[in-house]
């Protein structure tokens, strides 16, 4: 994020929060002929992941069965898909979205890539943590026996959490912008190990001075450098990680641009920003969106979706009347 640049999301608490009253609500709408869908999207996407669960507790306790389960019984497609997503807490959400990435088949990179490329140390952490609870699995592992080549080293030193926090050293940041131009020419093993170890490992505010030098010794924009030279998933991570170093709602507005207008609304594309993002930078993500391709979010999804999968992601994009 540039310095002092405020993001927002689209979810808050709700006021006059009542988790008994909700639950009621919801096995009444859960167990009733038909489903009342309107009512899951109303209490779901207006309540912020915390009250959620406490929720999925009050629900527990009182009918003896779990919510997310019984989302899952009850509904289908990617209806179900948002829906249950939104039950899950950060860490966990994206713990489930990793393990699906993987355990499918074959192994969906962009889902990885979108995870690893933008989370914090702490995110990181409380994610491996949850992949660990959830699936009695290592995240590292589960990465490393999935992907190869310098793209799997990528990833693995992302999924340390191990990056610089807060420190800069401008004299290191001109030393490292060498480095990273003789990787563009060079190319060999060495170089590229070089660096990726610079992108995963220095702090965001090194490495706008990084990228800064870097456009003043080469001439030439990093990402613009990085596509020429390399391709590939590395290729895709490289150039994610310098985006969202930059700036992270304006990765994620290109993400949501590129799934549902190059891939023909990649769904789970979408589901997984709109959810992940909705309590962080969705609102910011929205703005970004507009800016730069000139029709909003709402108006896209509003394109693409329908029934109540499009009524439940506008909800959580959290449109108002300009939007339409």
């Amino acid at each position: 994020m540039f310095c002092g640049d405020y993001v927002q999301g689209t979810i808050f608490p709700a006021p006059n929060f009542n988790p008994i009253m909700d639950a009621q609500m919801l096995e009444g709408a859960l167990q009733g002929f038909g489903c009342d869908k309107d009512m899951l999207i109303d209490i779901l996407t207006q309540r912020c992941n915390a009250q959620r669960v406490m929720i999925a507790e009050a629900y527990q306790s009182m009918y003896g069965r779990d919510l997310i389960g019984d989302l899952k019984e009850k509904l289908s497609d990617h209806f179900k898909d948002v829906m249950v997503g939104l039950m899950y807490p950060p860490p966990s959400y994206d713990a489930h979205e990793l393990w699906h990435a993987m355990k499918g088949a074959g192994t969906e990179e962009n889902c990885l890539i979108d995870i690893l490329a933008s989370r914090t140390n702490g995110e990181i952490f409380q994610m491996r943590e949850a992949y660990y609870l959830q699936y009695n699995s290592n995240l590292q592992e589960d990465i490393y026996s999935e992907t190869s080549g310098h793209f799997r080293d990528t990833l693995m030193n992302l999924v340390q959490g191990n990056r610089e926090e807060g420190y800069t050293d401008p004299a290191m940041a001109a030393q490292d912008a060498m480095v990273l131009w003789e990787a563009c020419q060079q190319k060999t093993g060495e170089h590229k190990t070089m660096l990726q170890m610079i992108l995963c490992n220095k702090s965001y505010q090194q490495l706008w001075l990084v990228f800064q030098e870097f456009q003043n010794i080469s001439g030439q924009d990093l990402v613009d450098a990085i596509n020429e030279c390399y391709d590939g998933y590395f290729q895709e991570l490289l150039v994610a990680i310098v985006l969202c170093v930059r700036d992270k709602p304006s990765y994620f507005a290109y993400r949501l641009y590129n799934a549902i207008h190059d891939f023909g609304f990649h769904n789970k594309t979408v589901i997984r920003i709109l959810i992940a993002r909705s309590e962080i930078d969705l609102m910011t993500i929205r703005k970004r969106y507009k800016e730069r391709y000139g029709k909003s979010l709402f108006h896209d999804i509003k394109n693409f979706a329908s029934g109540h999968y499009e009524k439940a992601l506008l909800a959580i994009c959290a449109g108002d009347a300009e939007d339409y």
